[in-house]
C-alpha cells in the first residue's frame, strides 16, 4: 500500500497566524492503526514490521492502542471535537495475525471514544499465508468492510524471492475464502519490475488478479529501500526501460477489464476507490497509533499543521503505555514545506484536485507557488487549468521531478 510523506520539520520563524491562515479547513479525518508483528520480514520490505520470535503479547498490544488513542484525544483536544472518523486502516507488519475478537476489541473502544461516520470504511491489510479458514466472518462481524491482500504476485519462484509466505494457490484460496464468507470490497496488491521478471510475467499477474473480481487493484514498481535486505544485496531488476513497458501494458490490461486508474499505483472499479488513501492523497487529517504509526492534524485555532510519530519499536511502545513517552516527535510543519508536502500527495491523483483546496488544507494562497505552477505548464508537466491541480501524462511519467519542483 502507498504510505504518506513522513518528513516534518519545526515551525520556521516566519510561520505565523496571518501567513499560515487565510482559509485553514479542518480536512476529513481518519485513523490509522499499525501493527508491527509479521511472520518474516520480507527483504523489500521498509515498514516497521518485526518479524516473529514466540507470541507476541497481541491482547496487550490492543489495550496498548486504546491508551494511545486516549491521549490522542487529550492532547489534541479541541481539533477532534465533532469531527468523525471517515475511515479506519489496519496496517503492518500483518494485522491478519490478530484475532476477529481483537479487533472488535479495539474497534468496540475506538467507537467509545470517537463518532464514526455512517459509512466509515474499516480496511485491514492481510497476509494471505496467515489466513486461517473463517476468519472473515469474525472480521466483517468486527466492522470490517474491507480486505487488503499483500498479493505482490501469482508467481511462486517470483514469491519466494520477494520472501513471501504464501503460494499462488494459498493466495487465490484466501481470496475466494473471503468472497464466500461476504468480503464484497477486496483490494489486491500487485509488484511488477520485479527480479528478472519479463513483461508477459507482469500480465500474467495482472490477469490472475483479474480473474479474481476484486474491487480494488494497487500495482505499483518494486523499488530498493535504504535499509532493507534487497538495499543491501540488490537482486536482478529490469532496467527503466522494461518497467516502463510493464507498467504501460499493464495500465492497458487494467482498462480493459474496466478498472479505472485513479492514482500513480491504484485501480478500482466504480465506486471503489480507496477512501482512506483518497484521504491521505488529498492531504486529510488522521491520527496514527500503534508503533512507529505517523498521523497529522490540522489545527485551525492555531493555524499549524501538525505531524506527530510514535516511537518504533513494539516492546517501547507496550512499555510506554499510552503515556508521553510512547511519541517519538512532534512538530509543526514549516511554512515553507507545506506546498511540497501538498503537492506530493495531490499530485499522485490522476484527476487531480480542485485549485482552491490548495489554500483550504494549507492556509496559503494559491499565488505562493504560482511561478511554479506557470513552470509547470509550460514543461508540460501540468494540466493547463486554473479551476485544478493535476499532471498531464507527461507529468505522470515524470512525477518525481513535478512534485521535486515544488521544494523551497
Amino acid at each position: 500500500m502507498p504510505r504518506p510523506w513522513r518528513n516534518s520539520t519545526h515551525a520556521s520563524p516566519n510561520y505565523t497566524l496571518e501567513s499560515a491562515v487565510m482559509s485553514l479547513i479542518a480536512p476529513p479525518l481518519a485513523l490509522y492503526v499499525h501493527m508491527p508483528w509479521c511472520v518474516k520480514k520480507c527483504p523489500y520490505c521498509d515498514f516497521n514490521s518485526h518479524g516473529l520470535r514466540g507470541e507476541p503479547p497481541y491482547a496487550n498490544y490492543v489495550e496498548t492502542l486504546l491508551a494511545d488513542l486516549d491521549a490522542d484525544r487529550t492532547d489534541f483536544g479541541n481539533a477532534l471535537h465533532g469531527r468523525p472518523i471517515v475511515s479506519v486502516f489496519f496496517g503492518g507488519g500483518t494485522p491478519s495475525l490478530f484475532t476477529p475478537e481483537l479487533i472488535d476489541r479495539f474497534l468496540d473502544g475506538a467507537r467509545a471514544r470517537l463518532p464514526f461516520d455512517n459509512a466509515c470504511e474499516i480496511t485491514l491489510e492481510t497476509n494471505p499465508g496467515t489466513v486461517e479458514h473463517g476468519r472473515f466472518d469474525g472480521y466483517l462481524a468486527a466492522g470490517v468492510n474491507r480486505i487488503s491482500f499483500g498479493i505482490q504476485s501469482f508467481d511462486d519462484d517470483k514469491l519466494k524471492r520477494l520472501g513471501r509466505i504464501h503460494s499462488a494457490t494459498e493466495a487465490e484460496a484466501a481470496v475466494k475464502s473471503a468472497q464466500d464468507a461476504g468480503v464484497d470490497n477486496i483490494n489486491l496488491d500487485l509488484m511488477y519490475a520485479l527480479p528478472e521478471q519479463s513483461l508477459p510475467g507482469a500480465l500474467a499477474d495482472v490477469d490472475r488478479a483479474v480473474a479474481l473480481q476484486p474491487t480494488h487493484i494497487s500495482h505499483y514498481q518494486l523499488t530498493l529501500e535504504p535499509n532493507t535486505a534487497f538495499a543491501a544485496h540488490p537482486p536482478p531488476l529490469p532496467d527503466d526501460d522494461a518497467a516502463w513497458a510493464m507498467q504501460e501494458a499493464c495500465e492497458a490490461r487494467l482498462a480493459e477489464a474496466s478498472y479505472t486508474q485513479y492514482e500513480i499505483s491504484a485501480y478500482a472499479r466504480p465506486g471503489r476507490q480507496c477512501q482512506h488513501n483518497l484521504n491521505y492523497w488529498r492531504f486529510g487529517d488522521y491520527l496514527g497509533i500503534g508503533a512507529g504509526a505517523h498521523g497529522k492534524m490540522t489545527d485551525t485555532t492555531s493555524g499549524e499543521v501538525l505531524r506527530r510519530w510514535k516511537i518504533r519499536h513494539p516492546n517501547t511502545y507496550l512499555e510506554a503505555g499510552g503515556g508521553p513517552s510512547r511519541v517519538g516527535g512532534h512538530a509543526a510543519v514549516a511554512i515553507a514545506e507545506l506546498p511540497f508536502e501538498y503537492m506530493l500527495n495531490a499530485l499522485r491523483l490522476i484527476d487531480g484536485v480542485p485549485a482552491s483546496d490548495f489554500s483550504d488544507r494549507t492556509g496559503l494562497p494559491l499565488d505562493r507557488i504560482a511561478t511554479r505552477l506557470a513552470e509547470g505548464r509550460r514543461r508540460g508537466w501540468l494540466e493547463d487549468d486554473a479551476q485544478r491541480l493535476g499532471t498531464t501524462s507527461l507529468g505522470q511519467r515524470f512525477l518525481n521531478d513535478v512534485i521535486a519542483s515544488f521544494l523551497d
